[in-house]
């Protein structure tokens, strides 16, 4: 395995190709939107999954300080690659459970649904309550926005910034400190143990210190930031549940109801609602601070109300029959109307699948 990651490591950027270009590739394959082919999305998966794991490694490839790639613990690591496995593998649930159980199939993708609730919910918690990017696919080791005005004032000389001079002065100098007691310890029984501690502790004057930032619990959300602290974890448990309550409702009242739909555009407004108008809501003393990856995160949500076109009851009664007379308005014209057939045949071939379009 090692020489595996040492050959992605190595070749990263043909590997990074290679992946887009194979998932790219995918949507040619034959009967690739029937419902009794499980082999291409089994091919797709398989693919999905490589390019996901291989992704990762390069990710966390070392650095040339000897650090890994991304600053989480290695439990919060483990995360995104789950959740992306877990998107890559639920194509595959969906279509191999619809050719066996038929309309049951709901049974599984709840299954599915609920065990990346879990896990975003677990990534959330344990990441400090940030905001979850990209459905936890991407980490947020954005530095915390609302303690930045805390942490440059220097009024303390233990809590020094570690990313002004000051604070990297005062870290060094304490660090200088603490190494040189232990090295006049040491020295003295182990010569050798002596050398080697006088160079690390060269090494660590050397390079900037790095203060691990402490990642809050709910109650010290909540104290710090009151009501509007409370708003924003009910805003980011609505995000993470709303598919899990979307299937459940399509499970009661069925696909072609519109009462899972409302419910759903209900849950997202809900949310997104919250989340958008934080600074008006609660104390105006408590503020939270959206970092400009979060910013980003709250457009990209935005724009998935989109896929709600596409989905049914929605899809069936307005957005194919539009479809299907702008194909019909350009099929005479050369190309043009090849292509807009072939967009439309995708379009509504993707839209016969959940997991397409659940924006999850």
């Amino acid at each position: 395995m090692e020489a595996y990651k040492q050959w992605v490591w190595r070749n990263r950027e043909y590997v990074h190709s290679l992946g887009s270009l194979a998932n790219g590739l995918t949507w040619l394959l034959p009967e690739k939107f029937s419902a009794s082919e499980i082999g291409p999305e089994a091919v797709t998966a398989f693919l999905g999954i490589f390019t996901t794991i291989n992704e990762h490694i390069i990710e966390n490839a070392p650095t040339p300080r000897g650090h890994v790639g991304s600053s989480w613990t290695d439990q919060s690591l483990s995360y995104p690659l789950l959740i992306a496995i877990l998107k890559d593998v639920e194509t595959v649930v969906e279509v191999a459970a619809e050719h066996f159980y038929g309309d049951k199939k709901w049974n599984y993708i709840i299954v599915t649904e609920a065990m990346k609730a879990l896990i975003r919910l677990a990534l959330f918690r344990n990441s400090g309550y940030k905001m979850l990017l990209q459905g936890g696919e991407t980490p947020n080791e954005e530095k915390d926005p609302n303690q930045s005005q805390l942490q440059n004032r220097p009024n303390s000389f233990g809590n020094q910034n570690p990313w002004n001079l000051e604070g990297r002065a005062m870290s060094a100098l304490t660090s200088f400190g603490q190494n040189a007691r232990t090295i006049t310890t040491q020295a003295t029984s182990s010569p050798t143990t002596g050398w080697s501690r006088r160079i690390q502790h060269q090494q660590a004057v050397i390079e900037p210190a790095m203060i691990k930032e402490k990642r809050k619990t709910l109650s010290e959300l909540l104290s710090e930031k009151g009501v509007k602290g409370a708003l924003f974890v009910i805003g980011e448990v609505l995000y993470i549940t709303r598919p899990l309550i979307y299937v459940l409702f399509i499970r009661r009242y069925g696909v072609r109801s519109w009462i899972p739909w409302a419910i759903s555009l209900s849950v997202d407004t809900l949310g997104m609602g919250i989340l958008a108008n934080l600074k008006f809501l609660g104390e105006k003393s408590k503020q939270i601070h959206f970092s400009q990856p979060e910013k980003d995160e709250l457009r990209r949500r935005k724009l998935l109300w989109a896929l709600y076109l596409m989905r049914d009851p929605f899809f069936t009664k307005y957005t194919r029959q539009k479809l299907e007379s702008s194909q019909k308005t350009v099929e005479q014209v050369p190309l043009i109307g090849f292509l807009t057939e072939k967009i439309v045949e995708l379009l509504v071939g993707a839209q016969s699948r959940y997991t397409y379009i659940s924006g999850s």
